[in-house]
């Protein structure tokens, strides 16, 4: 993303082992995230997901299950590059994500000097905690009504890097469920789009993967990231078509 290409992810919600983030690197994906938030991995599978990821070259990032300063510290100490909060609604939630995901003096974060980012090198606390600032992404979802309306005050939030805009919810939210190319989600997705390019924040596009045509219009709008799949989908999508072949 900072060249200005587009980085594609893949959602990590079955394997439970590191052979995931191997496949993520030979299928060609940017980076991958791990989704607590629908799933049920421990803090030790992330962190041994995460650490592998990293050595391989793929970026790992995690959805924790919301807006809980504890589970982000535990998740990014545990290897994480990123972390991605859902439904953030208001400025206020932005802050909150940006003093938890964040040392001082921009946030409030725990240091912990030996950790899997240092390779558990000891240096400068202050050059190590802007050291990680620096390298942490720190991602909001805009799923709600509510949240597009929020926009640009969240956008706004220094510290805050990415607006991921998660469509089924956000469906659901404008009474649209399941019209992923309904007319009001491509006003919410321009009006966030709008906000990211004001505040200079990069934009998101997750739940799109079953309509890549629809998907391409989004990231037109300047998306810097797309969720391109989770392996549940890839692995039912592959086994479907298979055993279909062979009836």
């Amino acid at each position: 993303m900072a060249s200005g290409g587009l980085a594609v992810g893949m959602i990590v919600r079955l394997m439970r082992g590191v052979e995931i983030a191997a496949i993520a690197k030979s299928a060609g994906f940017d980076c991958l995230y791990i989704d607590l938030e629908h799933c049920s991995f421990s803090l030790e599978t992330v962190s041994q997901i995460c650490m592998t990821s990293t050595a391989l070259g793929v970026t790992p990032m995690v959805r924790v299950p919301g807006l809980d300063a504890a589970e982000i510290g535990r998740t990014l100490e545990a290897g994480a590059q990123g972390v991605i909060v859902p439904h953030l609604e208001t400025r206020a939630d932005a802050e909150l994500l940006v003093q938890a995901a964040k040392f001082p003096p921009m946030g409030s974060r725990s240091l912990l000097g030996m950790n899997p980012h240092t390779l558990f090198r000891i240096g400068p606390a202050a050059e190590t905690m802007q050291a990680m600032n620096d390298a942490t992404l720190v991602v909001g979802m805009i799923e709600s009504i509510e949240a597009v309306g929020n926009s640009d005050e969240i956008a706004s939030v220094e510290g805050l890097d990415m607006l991921l805009i998660g469509t089924n919810d956000l469906c659901n939210s404008l009474n649209v469920p399941g019209q992923l190319d309904h007319p009001k989600v491509r006003e919410a997705y321009e009006k966030v789009a709008a906000a990211c390019k004001r505040h200079g924040k990069r934009l998101g596009v997750g739940g799109l993967n079953s309509r890549p045509e629809v998907a391409k219009e989004m990231i037109a709008l300047g998306a810097s990231y797309v969720s391109a799949g989770s392996d549940t989908g890839f692995l039912m999508s592959a086994a479907t078509a298979t055993a279909k072949s062979f009836r």
